[in-house]
């Protein structure tokens, strides 16, 4: 599902994609497919504002039993779980040397970010199995499908929670132009960042001025949409000598064809890459207590995503703050369910998230 936030004065006016995945699986369909759980001071620091189950010795027992780590159970990972988490298939002479020049500039080498403190630089973790994405749908769903009390419905639009009182009692969707209800002792809402808030609003649960302009009765007014916090990914390429990249091999059709053979033959490759391969978690300032920055490292370059590879040979390394300061708000731009909210992440807002973008590529 394609979107766009809003124009961003702090990109000088740009809109950026933003898409979503409207797929069994959600945004597991589309990602990365990179397996990080975070910082552990993350999760307590959450515990200690009050999110009480939200600690580290919380959650990573959750992870664990979910998981199927390729290496086996041991302190930080599990196995049988129905997550399967793999090495990558591949390496990449171009990724090895910014490893080590990483490793030179201070950056610890790393095997595993997954450990409770990712800094380091190494090659990502994947959730595919020989090759093959893994997607939540794949892992947790349709195993499921067989179970008497499960069924699953697609090619329905969401329009609204329908409550009596305050107590939800099912949603109303859009099916083939017709509207339905669909009725539940109990809702649950999982619809992610952006078509969460936008279904809860359209519900009458939101900022209760946006929806008396949009012609919605309030059933309660609450900053449903508001504090949107993202991660601006600043994507810097740069063109090489001496080394191999996607770029070339991509020019010819014949190493298109190698390309494919090496996936037919072995399930490996450049077919089997993830979006990124290398990663680095580092900090922006010796005043920073663990790593607030995310490198992600690629052999290759494009002018944007869905564009072909440039002609000549370069690397990306493309960087975030995962802490960033600025927040925004997802708002729903009419009472139409099909209607694209806006989504304002008003990135770059603050002097500090401008400090920690300028350092992160100086």
């Amino acid at each position: 599902m394609g979107l766009q936030n809003r124009p961003e004065a702090g990109l000088n006016g740009r809109a950026l994609l933003y898409p979503r995945g409207r797929v069994l699986g959600g945004c597991s369909s589309i990602n990365g497919m990179l397996y990080l759980r975070g910082q552990a001071a993350d999760y307590d620091h959450w515990r200690q504002l009050g999110c009480t189950g939200w600690g580290a010795d919380d959650v990573w027992p959750l992870f664990k039993a979910s998981e199927d780590y390729f290496d086996g159970a041991s302190e930080h990972h599990g196995a049988g779980g129905e997550w399967r988490v793999e090495k990558q298939r591949l390496r990449w002479e171009i990724l090895d040397d910014f490893a080590r020049a990483a490793e030179a500039a201070g950056i610890p080498a790393t095997d595993d970010f997954n450990t409770g403190n990712n800094e380091g630089v190494g090659y990502f973790k994947v959730n595919q199995r020989g090759g093959w994405r893994v997607s939540t749908a794949k892992a947790f769903l349709r195993p499921a499908l067989k179970r008497p009390n499960l069924t699953v419905l697609t090619d329905r639009h969401v329009r609204r929670v329908t409550f009596e009182g305050r107590r939800a009692t099912g949603v109303e969707i859009l099916h083939q132009g017709r509207n339905e209800t669909l009725t539940a002792r109990e809702v649950i809402l999982s619809a992610g960042a952006i078509g969460t808030p936008q279904i809860l609003q359209l519900s009458g649960i939101g900022p209760g001025a946006l929806l008396q302009r949009m012609g919605i009765e309030v059933l309660r007014d609450a900053a449903v949409g508001e504090n949107l916090q993202d991660h601006l990914q600043i994507r810097g390429a740069w063109k090489i000598s001496g080394g191999k990249t996607l770029n070339q091999m991509v020019k010819h059709w014949w190493g298109k064809g190698l390309i494919g053979l090496q996936y037919a033959l072995t399930r490996s490759g450049p077919m089997s890459m993830a979006p990124s391969q290398l990663g680095a978690f580092a900090k922006s300032s010796p005043d920073v207590a663990t790593p607030d920055l995310e490198y992600h490292v690629q052999p290759l370059s494009l002018e944007a995503f869905g564009e072909n590879l440039h002609d000549f040979p370069a690397m990306t390394t493309s960087v975030c703050n995962l802490r960033p300061e600025s927040r925004g708000h997802v708002r729903i731009t009419a009472p139409d369910p099909l209607a694209h909210p806006e989504i304002a992440p008003n990135y770059l807002s603050t002097t500090s998230d401008q400090l920690v973008a300028a350092r992160s590529i100086a």
